[in-house]
């Protein structure tokens, strides 16, 4: 099993990143560092760059969840994938047999997760796997 986190360095998600490693580390399993880098648009030159530059902000965010958590004595797997972020946290989530899913919320009312579609208002309702949704600090 694993426990898997939707990280992008927002403040939600670097709160998230503490709290998954002491999930991880609590039940002594991998933590599974995802982000989700769907570039908008479908097809072209600038969509192509586009996406490179999504995934490469991605990789460097990642990097410093990786540094915190073998710090705390966490083993740790990075992926990048080009998916929505819910998408891929649920595609990671099958795939490395999640415990759970843990994500931050930027700390929008529920009626505007609900009419924007937050990631974390969709993993609630998508996902088969239980939800971890930390709260931003004040």
């Amino acid at each position: 099993m694993s426990v898997v986190l939707g990280y992008d360095e927002s403040p939600g998600a670097t709160r998230a990143l503490r709290i998954a490693i002491e999930v991880a580390s609590a039940f002594e399993e991998r933590l599974v560092l995802v982000f989700g880098a769907a570039a908008p648009g479908l097809t072209g030159e600038e969509y192509r760059a586009h996406q490179e530059a999504i995934r490469q902000a991605g990789r460097t965010g990642l990097e410093h969840a990786v540094a915190a958590a073998e710090e705390a004595g966490v083993a740790t797997t990075v992926e990048v994938i080009d998916l929505k972020p819910s998408d891929a946290l649920i595609e990671a989530a099958s795939r490395h047999a999640a415990r759970v899913i843990v994500v931050g919320s930027w700390g929008e009312s529920p009626m505007r997760g609900a009419l924007l579609g937050s990631t974390p208002h969709k993993l609630l309702h998508l996902s088969t796997v239980p939800v971890l949704c930390v709260p931003t600090e004040e």
